[in-house]
């Protein structure tokens, strides 16, 4: 209610400048601002923005946990909406619900604050806090909460790295980055506050309070704290991702076992093995001798993908089983390549040696050219794509690679064994 009656309309004119468009919402505000009757006005949520803030949410959460998931190796997660505000994550492969759980439950929202000396924290638990100051947490061990004031120097928005690392006692910390304006402010900070403390806050909570030594110009600086590798490896991981807009609450959390998709590895097993199968018996038919040679490669090419995969500690699903199927297709090409122009240089005269050495080298720029540009769109897939996608390119990147070792090296190797052992005088081919 406003007093003085000359002043109603500016006070109008004031309050309706908070009441703000929300991007990307057409024009929808967050507030709405009321004339009332005796000098009132009245300020309150508008309910439409209520549901497109929640939809916006929901989305930018959406892409966080993609992030996140995606991080701790090739799950191929599978993360849709339900509904208006609920989130459904399928994490094939993930054992540990619970680490699953703190990666996508902690709303990993990072300030740096400064230190409030001018009330203790026993003035403060008894209501003694300034105006701008709040009591927090403290992880620390010899204090149990801090005064900091509210205004938050820096932000974790402006942070645009953040890694495990190791401080001067060799102790796990993490190491971070601020873009532009956040080195700026905290180069600032740092050069006005010398000999003052300031608290590192994750999610309303104190992990570290250091004093500022000298200003810190250069944007990046360390964390430390009581962590272990594990879990500094995971908070930076979260600092890196970015914070959800709204703290995520678990409703429901199913474990499936390996059983419910049996059925579908076990038909890509099959296909895998009748696709080997056919490729096997066109390869040894077509090329006789050097065709063994080359379906050996294969099956050595396999065995280093499903060894990648195992170190990797990547799912076997039905696109990576496709990736590897496509995988054998592209490594008998590059054979077939070789193994043509080895019989067109026999046509010409050429010597077996030379033959040999020729088909290869003047089949490589092809083989090169092809597994490339699959190489390519390998790349493109899995920096774009996510899940399944992410998956398929996983398995055909390394694949191409594996098939490109085995069908030039591998075989290469096989062939000069055969020419030296058995000395033959003609191409058998």
């Amino acid at each position: 209610r406003i007093t003085d009656p000359t002043k109603v309309e500016k006070a109008y004119a004031d309050l309706a400048k908070l009441a703000q468009p929300i991007a990307g919402s057409s024009g929808v505000r967050d507030v709405n601002v009321l004339r009332g009757p005796d000098q009132t006005i009245t300020l309150e949520p508008a309910a439409q923005a209520a549901r497109v803030l929640a939809t916006k949410a929901v989305d930018q959460s959406i892409e966080i946990l993609h992030r996140r998931i995606d991080a701790l190796g090739t799950r191929e997660p599978a993360i849709t909406r339900q509904g208006a505000s609920r989130i459904i994550v399928e994490a094939a492969g993930e054992s540990d619900p619970e680490k699953l759980k703190a990666v996508i439950g902690k709303t990993a929202k990072l300030t740096f604050q400064m230190v409030d000396d001018s009330v203790s924290p026993a003035e403060a638990a008894a209501g003694h806090v300034p105006p701008g100051s709040v009591l927090l947490p403290s992880d620390e061990q010899y204090e149990k909460a801090l005064v900091l004031k509210k205004q938050a120097v820096v932000s974790g928005e402006m942070l645009i790295d953040a890694r495990q690392s190791f401080d001067q006692n060799s102790n796990p910390a993490i190491s971070f980055r601020f873009n532009g304006i956040g080195a700026h402010r905290f180069g600032d900070a740092t050069r006005l506050n010398i000999g003052k403390r300031f608290a590192i806050v994750l999610d309303n909570r104190i992990i570290s309070a250091p004093t500022i030594q000298g200003a810190i110009p250069s944007g990046s600086g360390e964390i430390t704290g009581s962590f272990t590798q594990e879990s500094a490896s995971q908070l930076a991981l979260l600092l890196r991702s970015g914070a959800l807009p709204a703290k995520l609450n678990v409703i429901e959390q199913r474990a499936i076992g390996a059983e419910l998709g049996a059925d579908a590895v076990r038909a890509g097993t099959i296909a895998i093995a009748i696709g080997a199968a056919a490729i096997f018996a066109f390869i040894i038919l077509a090329y006789g001798l050097f065709g063994l040679f080359a379906a050996i490669a294969l099956f050595v090419n396999v065995l280093m993908i499903i060894a990648l995969m195992s170190v990797t500690q990547a799912t076997l699903t039905l696109p990576g089983i496709a990736g590897l199927i496509l995988t054998l297709a592209v490594a008998v090409d590059a054979n077939v390549l070789i193994y043509e122009r080895m019989r067109d240089e026999a046509r010409h005269g050429k010597s077996l040696i030379l033959t040999l050495d020729s088909g290869y080298r003047l089949a490589w720029p092809s083989i090169f050219d092809a597994n490339v540009t699959t190489l390519i769109s390998a790349l493109i897939m899995y920096q774009f794509g996510s899940g399944p996608v992410k998956g398929f390119a996983w398995t055909l990147g390394f694949g191409v690679l594996t098939s490109v070792f085995t069908a030039i090296l591998f075989t290469q190797v096989l062939i000069g064994w055969w020419f030296k052992t058995f000395k033959p005088k003609e191409l058998p081919l």
